[in-house]
This record gives C-alpha cells, sequence and structure tokens, in this order.
C-alpha cells in the first residue's frame, strides 16, 4: 500500500508532536515529584540578580548548578564590615592585604608568573577571635567576587547531584574569576576522610579535590578558597595542603582587648569614670565575641536599673499615658538613658564570670572537682 508525501508529512508532523508533548509531560512531572524545584527557581532569580549587580557580563552562560551556587555571591558594598570594624588584628590585616588582596590587584599589571595569590587561605584559632568578620572585610575590600558557600546547597536528594554542584563552585567562580569562595566551619565539611564515610559524601569531597587542585584545574584563574575553623586537626591533609596560606587568629592581649572595647564603645555614652584599659586588664583570656557581649551586657544594666526603679516607672507613664509600647514609627517615643559607668562594666563582668563556660582541659577539671 503505497502513502503519499502528504500523508507521510502528516504522519511524521503528528508523531513530533506526540513527541513533544510527551517530553513536556514527562519534565512537567519530573518537576512536580522533585520537592527541591521550586527552591532551584528561586535561586536561579536571585542568581541573576546578583551577577547583573556584579556588572557579569550577559554572555556568561551558566548551567542550573551554577545558577545554585550564583545564589550565594555576596555583593561587597552590602556588607557593613570593613577593615576599622576588625579591632586587635592589625598585624594579621597587613599579612592578608599584602598576601591575598595586593597580587590580586595587581595580578594584570605584571608578567611573573610566581607573583599570584595563594590558591587557599586558611584562618583558624578559638571561637570568637573575629575569622568571620575578617572573612566579611576581605569580601568588602578585596574588590573580588565573593561566594560565601552554604555546605547545606551542595547535598542534594538525588544521587550523583552533589558532585555536580561541587563541580559547579569552581566553573562558576572560574567564569567570574577574580573570585573567593568562603567556606565557614571548614572542619563540618571537608574533615578527615575515613573508610566509614557515605559513598556520596565520599564523591562530594573527591569532586571537591579534583577542582580545587587537580588535572583539569585552571591554574591561570584567580580563584582562592578561604576557609576558617577552630578545629584544623580534624582537617583532611589533602585539604591542609590546598590552604598553604595559614593564619592563626589568636585571642587578644591585653592592648587588643582594649582597641576592641574602644571599638565596640564608640558610639555608646560613657561616663568620665569609665577606664577601658582597666577593663581590659580585668579580661584575660576574652575573646572579642566575649568583649562585645561585655559591653551588651553593660549597656543592657541602664535599661534594667530604669525599668527597676518604681519613681522612673510612675514618672515615665505619667507623662506618656497614650504610649503604644509596640510603636515602630519614626516618631515613637525614644526613652535617653544615663551614660554606661564602671560599675555597670563591673556587674557585667561579675555576671559574666559566673555562667562563662570556660576553655579548660580534662585534667585542669579533675584538679578543680578534687579541690
Amino acid at each position: 500500500m503505497e502513502i503519499s508525501r502528504k500523508e507521510a508529512f502528516l504522519f511524521l508532523a503528528r508523531l513530533s508532536v506526540a513527541a513533544a508533548f510527551s517530553y513536556y509531560t514527562i519534565k512537567l512531572m519530573s518537576s512536580l515529584l522533585d520537592p527541591t524545584s521550586k527552591q532551584k527557581q528561586q535561586s536561579s532569580k536571585k542568581a541573576q540578580e546578583l551577577l547583573k549587580k556584579l556588572g557579569v557580563s550577559k554572555d556568561t552562560k551558566l548551567n542550573e548548578y551554577e545558577h545554585i551556587i550564583a545564589s550565594q555571591l555576596v555583593l561587597g558594598q552590602s556588607l557593613d564590615v570593613g577593615w576599622q570594624d576588625v579591632a586587635g588584628l592589625q598585624s594579621l590585616i597587613r599579612e592578608l592585604r599584602q598576601t591575598v588582596i595586593l597580587p590580586v590587584q595587581m595580578s594584570s599589571r605584571h608578567s611573573s608568573r610566581l607573583i599570584k595569590p595563594p590558591k587557599g587561605v586558611l584562618l583558624h584559632g578559638p571561637p570568637g577571635c573575629g575569622k568571620t568578620l575578617l572573612a566579611k572585610a576581605v569580601a568588602r575590600e578585596a574588590g573580588c567576587r565573593f561566594i560565601n558557600l552554604d555546605v547545606s546547597s551542595l547535598t542534594d536528594k538525588w544521587y550523583g547531584e552533589s558532585p555536580k554542584l561541587a563541580s559547579a563552585v569552581f566553573t562558576l567562580a572560574t567564569k567570574i574569576q577574580p573570585c573567593i569562595i568562603f567556606i565557614d566551619e571548614v572542619d563540618s565539611f571537608l574533615r578527615v576522610r575515613a573508610t566509614g564515610d557515605h559513598e556520596a559524601t565520599a564523591m562530594m569531597k573527591a569532586q571537591f579535590l579534583q577542582q580545587w587542585d587537580g588535572l583539569n584545574t585552571d591554574h591561570d584563574a584567580i580563584v582562592i578558597v578561604m576557609a576558617a575553623t577552630n578545629r584544623p586537626r580534624d582537617v583532611d591533609r589533602a585539604i591542609l595542603r590546598r590552604l598553604p596560606a595559614a593564619f592563626y587568629v589568636t585571642l587578644p592581649g591585653l592592648e587588643q582587648r582594649e582597641d576592641i572595647l574602644k571599638l565596640v564603645m564608640r558610639s555608646e555614652a560613657m561616663a568620665p569614670c569609665v577606664d577601658l584599659h582597666v577593663v581590659a586588664t580585668k579580661t584575660e583570656s576574652f575573646s572579642g565575641s566575649d568583649l562585645r557581649e561585655l559591653c551588651r551586657n553593660a549597656s543592657v544594666y541602664r535599661l534594667r536599673e530604669f525599668m527597676s526603679d518604681p519613681e522612673s516607672d510612675s514618672e515615665f507613664y505619667a507623662a506618656n499615658e497614650s504610649l503604644d509600647v509596640n510603636a515602630t514609627s519614626d516618631n515613637a517615643h525614644v526613652t535617653e538613658l544615663r551614660p554606661v559607668t564602671m560599675h555597670d562594666f563591673e556587674m557585667a563582668l561579675k555576671s559574666m564570670r559566673k555562667s562563662r563556660v570556660l576553655d579548660v582541659s580534662a585534667a585542669e577539671l579533675l584538679k578543680l572537682d578534687l579541690d
């Protein structure tokens, strides 16, 4: 039985329509079954907005995995932390500028192949000493694109997707270089590998290592991995090898503590009796985070005193009978508090010493129990 050319054309057209319908039906069903499809769409939209603000060329083509990672880009100008907001770490800031930022800024002004930034930077030291704060300052001051890598975004329910996301971190960074990839608490992600590791986790780590410094790595690309941890011994040796520029962020000394106190209290009213040098001498072994909490606690004591004074309360509410305590408008009443006094610092310090968890060894704890 012979088929005319017209009938054959109609048959092929119907077949194409049926195939297209089946393809889009399957695609729609798979997207409905994928619980992360909505999140991926939101990430893609956010990534496009960030890339536009960063001035990335429209000709830069990104795949779906790179769009997910691009949603974690950080706009340097949106951060409120600069070098002037980091106290007590001037020598470390100077080393970071000379080791990391200067080679990046001067990369196009010389022909040397050795004058280039390191592939990895490790910030390690006790908790609360300013490692993450330093990373924020670098993101603002370096003039690089900055990816604040959320490790949870590298995990996916579908088998084989995590290695592709790990690879997308570096392919994206190469496309938008110069770029810094920041990994906070790196020990939780790239910890020492063991035979008991889950297969998906092992594959993701292996892909991360290969893309970072492997056979196909573009060694001319300006891509820096900056990691922070307070447990460097838990980080895999292969990762430490890829982090050659290591900086130890130690607990602040006396002068550093005084600088931190001055920085934290710069916008607060203080009584003439306050001597921050004396406060610094009484806060040995305090981290920068502890010192900030001390200042916050001392400042709150003014509010506690105000609310615990019955006469102040009666006078306040009598003068403000119609005051809405939930008011948030610009015209809401603002209570003028007294300046922070030395007594406030002493009370805050006494309270923190009672509740503070000390960093002591098991032997010291045993000695304290015996005593």
